[in-house]
């Protein structure tokens, strides 16, 4: 369908339909490969996941979202300021998709305003903000270096391949990288299985998209395979079940929509024949599949399995330059290829046939083990899958716990949840146990929590948004049958699978707050949105770029990087804050009780709605003798968050201990064992005191 003739790229576009006459268009394109551009998606992915991790601490996540944040709005006004390129649309496209994009972020920025938890909602507003500026800045890409969409795939799989390859290093080398590691299960660099797993899976499809595209280098495609093979064992090894569902999701989109249908299933299946072995062994290696096994266990696992990948990358290697120059000098004709598809159509009806017949002749029938596994997925009380291999194949999880707290906090404040970033805290009235859980571990379920059916109606927008603009970049709608698969299409449906392996996941998880995982999806967002319809890609457009001498873009570029600095700003306040409790501290620690007082009243300041400088003033006053200021700025952090028992429970120790008034004391500690009654604190508290108040 299509051809590389030195610079020059032939397009044949169909007429009228597939049957009838063709014409030829010539674009004048430059190189596609762009390693500058690549080797920069690379590095910002890396440090998005070397730096953050799995998101949870704030310093490290806060410096990523501010990098993020000044990155894209950088980018962004470069590409309203600098003139249109040529092969560049005149219009910006992806704008509907952006825009309902932005209106969620607006939505979790507003959401301070009835947030029970205002510090949490802040931090959520500058994440999504952050996430925004990312899908913004892939928009840019695509709108400043329109053919280097190569570039793009080959940031994502240069990133991925780190952290993955990083993830594998600590199991082949746990002395020197991970000698502290509990868990079999592989965590690094994220401190999240599941989050590892989920990077492995972002790989498959550009690696799939190069190791069965007809341009590039011949060497460069053949290391997708071996590539391949470290994704799959990485992801079994994460024991990842949602990177599993979310790579098999879209590896069946990529079949039914990609004609390259025979190149693929070669691939897939010759590295999947090569890598089971390998984790066969694996899986067999108490080093490797046991949690807290002896050091020296770890180590003999290790060298062995390191010596296994080794063969693995030689072996698929020289598979894939083998594949690589039979298909260039033996292509397999329309006779083969059309029997192929035929095997592969059968094959795809027999697999689901011997599924079926094989849950009919278990106990219970069809019905009986579909019940049992809807049970098992959703019942609170199931029992949790083992961190064995074991754990691939079960069905029951704790996730739906968390999914029935988060209904359950949802059901308090329906339309507009209780805020950004509040499902953590809230939850506490509704847990059945005292494990700590920040996440509902499923996108759908905590947005309900948190910003109710408006910021669920804004998230499925901003799908909806980006799906219909993926499909118009795709030429998936009625009038773009017919046109050519060309080598950037094959690219931008990868791109979209990246997208779509990550939604799935995020789905059944929450990895969307984790940057590693995230900002390349949202890097391909942006730049399938706003890549613009295939059939304006397929017609010819100025060679020259356009000038724009006028005032308006270089107003609209200074006002996207105003914000941009604005809200970076707005991010790094909680750190900052932290930073002067942390000063606070210390001149506490030298004696110096005013200066403490002084600098935690900044830290309030910097962060007015946290909680801890309110503590932090509150002991630091009492230590002083106030007690009336003390008590000013525990009510006020009640005042706060009402519906969180932690302020509760200091302001009923001050009054029983600092106050000696246990009546008083009583009241707080009863609102906190009504927010948290399965808390171990919450009960004792309340028991000493009713004893010292009977008195």
């Amino acid at each position: 369908m299509s051809s590389l003739t030195g610079s020059r790229r032939t397009y044949v576009a169909p007429r009228g339909g597939l049957r009838r006459r063709v014409r030829r268009i010539s674009i004048p394109i430059p190189a596609e490969s762009g390693p500058a551009l690549a080797l920069g998606l690379a590095a910002a992915i890396m440090a998005s996941a070397f730096v953050a991790r799995g998101g949870s601490q704030l310093e490290r996540t806060t410096w990523t979202e501010v990098g993020l944040m000044l990155g894209g709005a950088a980018l962004a006004a470069l590409a309203l300021v600098l003139p249109r390129r040529a092969g560049t649309p005149e219009r910006l496209r992806g704008v509907w998709a952006l825009t309902a994009f932005a209106l969620l972020a607006a939505f979790t920025t507003a959401s301070l305003n009835w947030s029970l938890t205002p510090d949490d909602s802040w931090q959520e507003s500058s994440r999504t903000l952050a996430y925004l500026a990312t899908m913004v800045a892939g928009a840019a890409l695509a709108r400043l270096a329109p053919r280097r969409w190569s570039a793009l795939l080959g940031g994502v799989l240069l990133g991925s391949l780190v952290i993955v390859g990083w993830a594998l290093l600590t199991k082949v080398f746990p002395a020197a990288l991970a000698r502290d590691e509990p868990f079999a299960r592989l965590r690094p660099p994220f401190d999240y299985w599941n989050s590892v797993g989920l990077a492995a899976a972002l790989m498959i499809l550009p690696l799939l998209w190069l190791a069965v595209r007809r341009s590039g280098h011949a060497a460069i495609n053949a290391l997708a395979w071996p590539a391949l093979g470290l994704a799959i064992v990485c992801m079994l090894l994460s024991y990842s079940r949602g990177a599993l569902l979310a790579t098999g999701i879209a590896l069946a989109l990529w079949l039914a929509i990609v004609p390259l249908r025979l190149a693929s299933v070669v691939v897939i299946g010759a590295v999947t024949a090569v890598t089971v072995p390998v984790v066969a062994w694996a899986f067999a290696q108490d080093g490797l599949t046991l949690d807290n096994p002896p050091l020296a266990l770890r180590v003999d696992a290790g060298l062995e399995l390191g010596a296994l990948l080794l063969l693995l990358i030689v072996a698929l290697l020289v598979a894939g330059l083998a594949v690589g120059f039979l298909s260039a000098h033996h292509p397999p004709g329309e006779r083969m290829r059309a029997r192929a598809s035929r095997v592969l159509v059968g094959a795809l009806v027999v697999v689901p046939a011997v599924a079926i017949l094989m849950l009919a002749n278990a106990p219970g029938g069809i019905d009986g083990q579909v019940s049992k596994a809807w049970k098992q997925a959703t019942d609170p009380t199931a029992n949790t899958p083992s961190n064995t291999p074991s754990r691939l194949t079960a069905t029951s999880s704790v996730r739906s716990r968390y999914w029935r707290e988060a209904l359950d906090v949802h059901a308090r404040n329906p339309w507009l949840g209780g805020g950004a970033g509040s499902y953590g805290t809230l939850r506490l009235r509704y847990r059945k146990n005292d494990i700590a859980v920040r996440h509902a571990h499923g996108y759908v379920v905590q947005t309900l929590a948190d910003l109710g059916w408006a910021g669920l109606a804004l998230s499925l927008l901003a799908t909806f948004a980006w799906l219909w603009a993926a499909a118009r970049t795709l030429g998936l709608r009625r009038r773009d049958r017919g046109l050519p698969w060309d080598a950037e299409r094959v690219a931008m449906a990868a791109a979209a699978g990246v997208v779509i392996v990550f939604g799935v996941h995020s789905a059944v998880d929450w990895t969307w707050f984790v940057p590693g995982n995230i900002v390349p999806a949202l890097l391909c967002a942006g730049w399938v949105a706003a890549r613009g319809p295939l059939r304006e890609r397929l017609s010819p457009l100025p060679a020259e770029p356009e000038r724009v001498r006028n005032a308006g873009p270089l107003a609209a570029g200074a006002l996207v990087a105003a914000v941009g600095v604005v809200a970076a700003y707005s991010a790094i306040q909680p750190v900052r804050a932290v930073h002067a409790e942390n000063a606070s501290y210390q001149r506490l620690a030298e004696g110096q009780l005013p200066q403490a007082i002084s600098i935690a009243r900044v830290a309030h300041e910097r962060d007015p709605l946290a909680l801890d400088p309110l503590f932090d003033i509150a002991a630091l006053e009492q230590q002083r003798g106030n007690n009336t200021a003390a008590r000013s700025e525990l009510e006020a952090a009640v005042h706060l968050e009402p519906a969180n028992p932690e302020p509760w429970r200091r302001l009923g120790e001050f009054r029983r201990k600092a106050l000696h008034d246990p009546k008083s004391a009583l009241e707080a500690y009863q609102a906190a064992y009504f927010l948290d009654p399965h808390s171990v604190q919450s009960v004792e508290d309340l028991v000493v005191v009713s004893r010292e108040a009977a008195k």
